[in-house]
């Protein structure tokens, strides 16, 4: 009986926090979406970061609803032993375990197909830019000299890049090695270098902010 009576004031207190966490974010989400500009006042002069979170005022009424809901079920439903409150907030736990292992599923078949899209926007990025803009490419040399590897996939990814263009040569770091760094970086060179994949997340940060 103890044990019954533990777990029934547990249930309660943790779905009050629920009912509360939902009514905060319910709170924020109307002020954000009715009056953005007095919510950014908090946060100072109008900032990247403050606009992102005005902009999802929408998302964090539905959040806040959903959480209101299954507090106050869960709450509710344990304090009187209600079991038609109880088999609501179970449904609602039921359907957002569901979204979230569709949204897993969702994630994992879609996975090679955004690497592939990441690859070629990062490949026709390089050839683009690499050699002609000076921020592109000293990020790109940071980055290859770092990781100890050559562009996104290999050398070929630079070939018909400004840099290659203008030198008929590729980046040092294609070739580079103890015995022979200060020769130029050729093909034949580029060819026997281990190839090594750079890391997506710094070549989508690449692309995001110095397109």
């Amino acid at each position: 009986m103890q044990c019954y009576s533990f777990i029934k004031t547990m249930m309660i207190l943790f779905n009050f926090l629920i009912f509360l966490c939902g009514v905060a974010l319910l709170a924020v989400g109307i002020w954000v979406s009715v009056d953005g500009p007095s919510f950014l006042k908090i946060f100072g002069p109008l900032s990247s970061s403050a606009m992102q979170f005005v902009n999802v005022g929408y998302f964090l009424i539905a959040a806040g609803a959903v959480l209101f809901a299954l507090g106050f079920l869960g709450c509710y439903g344990a304090h009187t032993e209600n079991k038609c409150a109880l088999m609501m907030f179970f449904f609602i736990l039921l359907i957002i375990f569901i979204a979230e292992v569709a949204a897993a599923v969702v994630a994992l078949v879609y996975t090679s197909v955004a690497e592939h899209y990441l690859t070629l926007v990062a490949v026709q990025t390089i050839k683009k830019d690499y050699g002609s803009q000076k921020d592109f490419t000293q990020v790109w040399n940071s980055t290859m000299e770092g990781l100890k590897c050559c562009g996104f996939n290999n050398y070929t990814d630079f070939e018909e890049s400004p840099y290659f263009t203008a030198n008929q040569v590729f980046p040092p770091y294609c070739c580079f090695d103890d015995v022979n760094g200060t020769e130029p970086c050729t093909k034949k060179r580029a060819e026997d270098k281990p190839v090594q994949l750079a890391a997506m997340i710094v070549s989508m940060y690449l692309y995001c902010n110095l397109k």
